[in-house]
């Protein structure tokens, strides 16, 4: 049974916010003074509330209602933000992502635990307000702009002699027994109601009206000698259940820009946006409006004999020239009507597509291109010119949709990395040690796939860092170092790849240590010169670890395999770096998408391979000269490099005269990682976009290749697999001494 649609908007709604309330959470840990944090972690917790409570989810409001209150004193300046109050609202965010789940689970009652839980940090929530319980602000549901009706008793609308109530009542007041006339009615026995502006614009259709819903506002203006508190008083029965903002006589103008700010409508013109603050009376509106509406007339009459039509002077200009309203309370009113265009405007641009829908649509553009190649491979043995053109057109056309299909699916990887901030706080805690996480290239995009896949890789390889690479705060002080460390998550573009990096400023990998441990377990044997790279690569190997006993974070010898398995799973390749005393860099290199990429066509012998377009440094023919002196060696010296090279009728056993055809040696020059590597092919097709088709379970360790893909023809092509066969090439040329010997030439 599918969800209702406004459930499923406020599940995605809600988790967003959760995640919202929970990063900003971490950030407020290094900055607890900023007020803009501060305000955008209550409007999480605020609107999550007001979301469920249109749903009658009775548990998730109760529970959201004491978060917001202490929130709400945050904000007011009545509490500080501490290491301990952070961790609290942390265990209050995971309570209400618990109850958010648990109310959407329709049927199932909230557990006894739940409710344990729920008891226990909102007892914990008092302990830290002092018992406070300061009145809650909610705003209404769906507000938005309003229309005004105005009745006014006689006497002055002079707001700054009077009281200015600012009242949102709750959507469910009418259910729960309450009549909002009462407490007007009531409120006039402390005051004289001077100005009361009815908000009506939530008002729906009347074929969507519920009769047992309230949709009004009231903007009130009170002439009355009784406290704020006598005021509020008059509303004790709907505090929990309605916003209202109450300002007294003689407003400063900073309570009035205040107000301005906290107004729930969005899309308000200046003037009402004034209006509803109290900063500004309706009669003192209309004057302005008639003097602006004035000024137009006088201006188009004064335009007939003119090339232009000068526009009317601006209202909020019209108010201070009159001394209606003080400028800095205009300029705040035209700060929130900018902001709210903006936040339309954003909100506009953006709609929500399932992920099913995407795959699907990425999987008809991979047909499309292969029906392309087809149809261009067709014309081409025709070769009817016209008909070329218009392939070449569609040609053009179907990259451009492709590019377009796939730009879809792309998402900044900084969402994935801020996930961590979270991990890196509670495992620092659990370890006793103190670590920073930082990030950097949190804005570099690449498929939405690739980034579900590699979440896992990347947590094992960050509570790696945390349990082997950091040290203990003390170790590090008689090292010379911070007793903080630093955990550093970062990203990049590089040759048509991203590389993700996981760095930590700790002790370093234990090269003799590792290789100790792989000799004892017969990874390696004990005469075996390796490299470094090659040593520290060992610790991916199943089962193995350093670790001298097994904790909740690390130590069975599990995660490091598991981070290879998925990073080769993705194409993609693993490196490390490390220097004792300094830190270790795990450094992740992977395809920008799985789906479709440029490629290169060649042939050796009868086979067609595609290479990846984004590593192709260049192409030539592979003559004699450059071969002379080497013994037909495998490499070249290439312009004063060393360049190795690979023949690919020998890496994959391709007979070269099962054609019949004369071949003649093309090399193509690849580059990964910084090192150039040659390939040796006997003919070069050109440019080829490739949908890449994942290898059957028999192919699926076949080194050297990542893939297939099928060509217009309908024959398969190989995909080369550049890191694999860069990795075979330093094997085999690793410290021969006569590469040595033209390096140093």
């Amino acid at each position: 049974m599918s969800m209702d649609p406004g459930l499923q908007a406020f599940e995605i709604e809600s988790a967003e916010l959760l995640e919202q309330m929970e990063q900003v959470l971490l950030i407020l840990e290094d900055t607890p003074e900023d007020e803009e944090r501060i305000n955008e972690l209550f409007r999480a917790v605020h609107t999550i509330k007001g979301s469920a409570g249109l749903f009658g989810f009775d548990d998730v409001v109760s529970f959201t209602h004491h978060t917001e209150t202490l929130m709400e004193m945050v904000r007011g300046g009545e509490m500080t933000l501490n290491d301990a109050l952070i961790g609290l609202l942390l265990q209050c965010r995971d309570q209400i992502s618990t109850l958010v789940d648990q109310a959407l689970n329709v049927g199932e009652p909230t557990t006894a635990q739940q409710l344990a839980d729920s008891t226990r940090l909102q007892a914990e929530l008092d302990v830290a307000m002092g018992q406070k319980t300061p009145p809650p602000v909610e705003e209404s549901a769906n507000s938005s702009s309003p229309n005004e009706n105005t009745t006014s008793a006689s006497g002055s609308e002079g707001n700054n002699e009077n009281w200015h109530i600012s009242l949102r009542f709750g959507i469910d007041v009418l259910r729960q027994g309450m009549d909002p006339m009462s407490f007007l009615r009531y409120l006039s026995t402390v005051g004289d109601i001077v100005q009361l502006v009815t908000v009506y614009d939530h008002l729906p259709a009347a074929a969507d009206m519920d009769p047992e819903a309230c949709y009004l506002g009231f903007e009130i203006g009170l002439r009355s000698s009784a406290e704020k508190d006598e005021i509020e008083a008059v509303f004790e029965f709907v505090l929990e259940d309605c916003t209202i903002n109450i300002l007294p006589p003689n407003s400063r103008i900073e309570e009035y820009i205040a107000l301005i700010n906290t107004l729930p409508e969005e899309n308000l013109r200046v003037g009402e946006i004034l209006r509803m603050s109290g900063a500004l009376t309706g009669q003192e509106l209309q004057e302005a409006l008639t003097a602006q509406a004035s000024a137009d007339v006088t201006d188009n009459e004064e335009s007939e004999e003119e090339t232009s039509t000068p526009a009317a002077p601006p209202l909020g200009d019209i108010m201070v020239d009159q001394g209606a309203v003080p400028k800095p309370v205009v300029e705040a009113a035209l700060a929130k009507q900018a902001k709210d265009q903006e936040k339309k405007s954003k909100e506009s641009q953006m709609v929500r597509v399932s992920a099913d829908k995407l795959e699907e649509l990425i999987n008809l553009v991979g047909e499309l291109v292969i029906s392309g190649a087809n149809t261009r491979l067709l014309a081409e043995e025709d070769n009817n010119p016209a008909m070329m053109e218009t392939t070449e057109n569609m040609s053009r056309l179907v990259e451009d949709i492709r590019d377009t299909a796939l730009g879809l699916r792309m998402v900044q990887i900084g969402t994935t990395f801020n996930r961590y901030r979270r991990t890196v706080r509670e495992l620092s805690r659990d370890v006793d040690k103190e670590i920073k996480l930082r990030i950097h290239g949190g804005d570099t995009e690449l498929d939405k796939t690739v980034v579900e896949k590699i979440s896992d890789p990347l947590m094992h390889l960050v509570r790696n860092s945390i349990d082997h690479g950091v040290e203990s705060p003390a170790r590090r002080k008689e090292m010379g170092k911070r007793t903080k460390a630093t955990v550093t998550l970062s990203a990049h573009h590089d040759s048509g790849m991203i590389v993700i990096e996981v760095s930590d400023d700790g002790q370093g990998l234990p090269r003799d240590k590792i290789l100790a441990k792989a000799i004892e377990k017969d990874l390696v044997s004990p005469d075996q010169e390796l490299t470094d790279q090659e040593v520290y690569m060992l610790i991916f190997e199943p089962g193995f670890s350093t670790a001298e006993k097994v904790t909740n974070i690390s130590g069975r010898g599990v995660g490091m395999d598991v981070v290879r398995r998925n990073v080769e799973a993705l194409r993609g390749f693993i490196e490390v770096d490390s220097t004792p005393g300094k830190g270790s860099t795990f450094r992740i290199r992977l395809p920008l998408t799985l789906a479709i990429i440029d490629g290169f066509q060649v042939r050796v012998g009868g086979s067609f391979y595609i290479l990846p377009l984004d590593l192709i440094e260049e192409c030539l023919e592979l003559r004699q000269d450059l071969l002379d002196g080497q013994n037909g060696g495998s490499y070249i010296n290439m312009r004063g490099d060393v360049l190795p090279f690979l023949r690919l009728d020998e890496v994959f056993h391709t007979d070269r005269t099962e054609t019949g055809k004369p071949h003649r040696d093309n090399i193509v020059i690849v580059h990964f990682a910084g090192q150039k590597v040659g390939l040796v092919v006997d003919e070069l097709l050109g440019e080829y976009q490739t949908v890449i088709k994942p290898m059957g379970q028999v192919f699926q360790h076949l080194s050297g290749i990542s893939g297939a893909t099928i060509l217009g023809s309908g024959e398969v092509a190989m995909i080369i697999d550049i890191p694999a066969l860069v990795q075979r090439i330093n094997k085999t040329l690793h410290n021969r001494p006569e590469v040595q010997k033209i390096a140093n030439a």
